[in-house]
């Protein structure tokens, strides 16, 4: 049996005496992110330009409370009747709770109402109290983006761009066939795209996306509520097949002219981490190959549209995969922070804005998981990382010019940080296994820390499993971070049953020193009755470091599966576990996994659920699949075996695959396909549809969906 690492073995706080309750299914998947997860303040957020911090208090009467981030002191409390005073005198409404706001500056915070079809863009002056209407689109306008300074609002109507200066509603786009979008996401948001437009510094300019999909191959989505059916086709594009094309416009507000940037051939590639420089002549874009081996940084000229140069290119044997875009430090230097991978983990890069190397300005076998800012003489860089290691998160500084790093966060756990404007202060959202949540105000040099909330134990009530996290060694030595839940009242003598969940896929960690270990509470549903309920992160998923992650590519589930069957070994070396009543159950990418080891070691799992499965990687789509597998033609061998169907004769288990009826991720024919073969094959499948559900089953009914998962383990199991 392999060496067992444990990291922690952490009972969580909440056994006491007074642990009677048991969670119902509405508390474990519809309350835990509401009213029983850790409470927080409210929209908690920096005032720009300022070392101040706001808050909506709650109470009989909502306010927005400013406070000075030396001292804590409410310097400026604003109550909810005020603004809705003001929203009375321009006939829009009123707010029974604190509208979503930002701070435009240190004076004005905005908010936006949607009233009527329309967006009303407001802006509130915290000194005289009086509120001012900004902007008002369209109806129907969608992905609504302003431009801090000017104020101007762009946005889109169906498949068009369009922009309010403040008095007029101009027309950017006015593409006829809906098969071509302007100013939204594209790339199916990959490559951390999660927009379609991009203001200038003093925003002048608009760089838009424009998305051709008049070549790719329309899929059926059908809408089962009307009397007959409709379908509503989507693009999607399938590996190996036709992509859609993207180009980048560049609106100029002042004289209504629109230019294109030149970004070549071929037209199949990608456009990402779009990025303006401060002087807004020059636009900078990530342009990587559809085989995503191949990325340029590249300046183009914003009045022209024509490529400046190249500033650095980077290659990989298996991927680039670039997320982020440049960040120009704030001094006169021109100089830019680039993330990168290159030397196998996530770390900071500075360059010249010519596109010379300056220094690696991070180091070392960990990830940087978030890049938060400078000071305000850019000379220190700030960011949250695995230093310590995978299952937490820190918060440092690095100087940029000597690259001396200071951990700035204290406490074992997971650190979420933001920084104020100045780089004066951060606000630090700690949790971890023991801690719900506190909240604390720090000066960036970490001398001077100050807590100003901490939440209660939403869990105090009620009988908990004990949880312990704790690494495995994979075949090549790799660690494998684990965690388990044993069941209430747990007993050393008797055994039980167990649920391995899993997802082990890329863009993904399941395990973390943070509350619940990061898991759901109907983890703990589980363990109230009678599981024991376990997760182990194999090679693939995140922030682990190339090596890590590409230790799946070409061969999809195969390593992920070995790391699997660890954490089974490890089960069935436990005792307390029933090794003939184990269950798997996994989504999406856990989906894959779960039908692919419900046929692949159909000796394991009596039970198992996947939800939303892929089951032939020739029917996902082209960014993420070629990305791991290269194309269907380049890598036969890999999709072939990877193919859930062409192990189905190996089915013994019970297995139920529930998915979405209008789900455009992984699309219903994976798991139609799968029971037809079944049928074929004379394996029987138990299979749920849940209509008007996409990926993933949300809202009310997904209180249905986890009883239903729960019902088959327990009639299982």
């Amino acid at each position: 049996m392999k060496k067992i690492v444990f990291l922690l073995l952490v009972a969580l706080s909440q056994k006491s005496f007074a642990q009677e309750k048991l969670l119902t299914m509405e508390e474990a998947v519809v309350k835990q992110r509401g009213a029983l997860a850790p409470s927080k303040l409210s929209q908690l957020m920096w005032v720009k330009n300022t070392d101040s911090y706001s808050y909506v208090n709650p109470g009989e009467v909502q306010e927005l409370f400013i406070c000075n981030a030396s001292d804590g002191k409410v310097t400026q409390a604003i109550s909810l009747p005020i603004v809705n005073e003001e929203l009375k005198k321009i006939d829009i409404g009123t707010f029974k709770v604190f509208p979503v706001m930002k701070w435009k500056n240190e004076k004005q915070f905005t908010f936006e109402v949607l009233k009527d079809g329309k967006h009303f863009f407001l802006a509130f002056d915290i000194k005289t109290k009086k509120l001012t209407n900004e902007v008002t689109t369209d109806i129907d306008a969608e992905n609504t983006d302003v431009a801090d300074k000017t104020r101007f609002v762009a946005y889109t109507v169906k498949n068009n761009l369009f922009i309010h200066d403040g008095k007029n509603n101009l027309i950017v786009t006015n593409d006829k066939d809906e098969n071509i979008v302007n100013g939204k996401s594209v790339h199916r948001e990959e490559f951390g795209i999660s927009k379609g437009t991009f203001w200038s510094q003093n925003g002048n300019l608009l760089a838009f996306y424009r998305m051709d999909q008049t070549m790719v191959t329309d899929y059926p989505i059908i809408d089962w509520t009307t009397r007959p059916a409709k379908n509503e086709n989507i693009k999607y594009p399938m590996s190996g097949d036709k992509s859609h094309e993207v180009t980048i416009g560049i609106y100029n507000v002042s004289n209504g002219k629109t230019i294109f940037l030149k970004t070549g051939e071929p037209k199949e590639q990608y456009l990402t981490n779009i990025a303006w420089s401060n002087d807004e002549q020059h636009v900078y874009v990530a342009v990587l190959n559809r085989e995503q081996n191949d990325m340029k940084l590249n300046s183009y000229n914003a009045a022209t549209g024509l490529l400046e140069k190249t500033l650095f290119e980077e290659k990989q044997d298996n991927y680039v995969h670039p997320m982020h875009a440049m960040v120009f430090l704030p001094n006169a230097s021109g100089q830019f922070i680039w993330q990168s991978e290159r030397d196998g983990y996530n770390h900071l890069y500075l360059y010249n804005a010519d596109g010379t190397l300056v220094k690696q300005v991070t180091k070392g076998s960990w990830m940087i998981t978030d890049f938060a800012g400078f000071d305000a003489k850019g000379t220190k860089a700030f960011y949250t990382s695995t230093t310590e290691s995978g299952i937490t998160r820190n918060f440092y500084s690095v100087e940029i010019k000597s690259g001396k790093t200071q951990r700035i966060t204290v406490g074992d756990g997971t650190h979420t940080n933001m920084l104020s404007s100045n780089g004066t202060y951060i606000i630090d959202n700690f949790q971890s296994t023991t801690i719900p949540r506190n909240i604390n105000v720090i000066s960036s040099n970490g001398k001077k820390s100050r807590t100003i909330y901490t939440a209660k134990n939403p869990l105090a009530d009620y009988k908990l499993g004990e949880m312990k996290l704790f690494t495995l060694k994979s075949e090549n030595g790799d660690d494998l971070f684990c965690r388990l839940f044993k069941p209430v009242g747990f007993d050393s003598t008797k055994k039980y049953p167990v649920i391995v969940y899993l997802y082990n896929g890329p863009g993904a960690q399941m395990i973390n020193n943070t509350w619940n270990g990061g898991g759901d509470y109907w983890f703990q549903y589980m363990a109230e009755r009678g599981f024991v309920v376990f997760t182990i992160d194999g090679r693939g998923s995140a922030n682990r470091g190339l090596v890590f992650e590409q230790a799946i590519f070409r061969n999809v589930g195969v390593v992920e599966m070995k790391d699997q069957m660890v954490g089974v070994s490890f089960l069935k070396s436990q005792k307390y576990v029933d090794e003939k009543r184990m269950g798997i159950f996994g989504w999406s990418y856990g989906g894959f996994m779960t039908t692919s080891i419900m046929t692949r070691y159909p000796d394991v799992f009596k039970a198992a659920v996947a939800g939303g499965p892929v089951i032939d990687w020739t029917y996902y789509e082209v960014m993420y699949t070629e990305r791991y597998m290269d194309t269907p033609q380049e890598n036969p061998k890999g999709y072939a075996e990877s193919r859930v169907i062409n192990h189905i004769d190996n089915l013994k288990g019970k297995l139920l695959i529930i998915h979405g009826a209008q789900d455009p991720v992984v699309v219903w024919q994976h798991s139609i396909q799968f029971l037809k073969a079944a049928v074929d094959k004379g394996k029987q499948v138990d299979y749920f549809v849940y209509p008007g559900h996409e990926h993933n089953v949300l809202g009310k009914d997904r209180e249905h969906l986890y009883q239903k998962v729960t019902d088959y383990f327990m009639q299982n199991l």
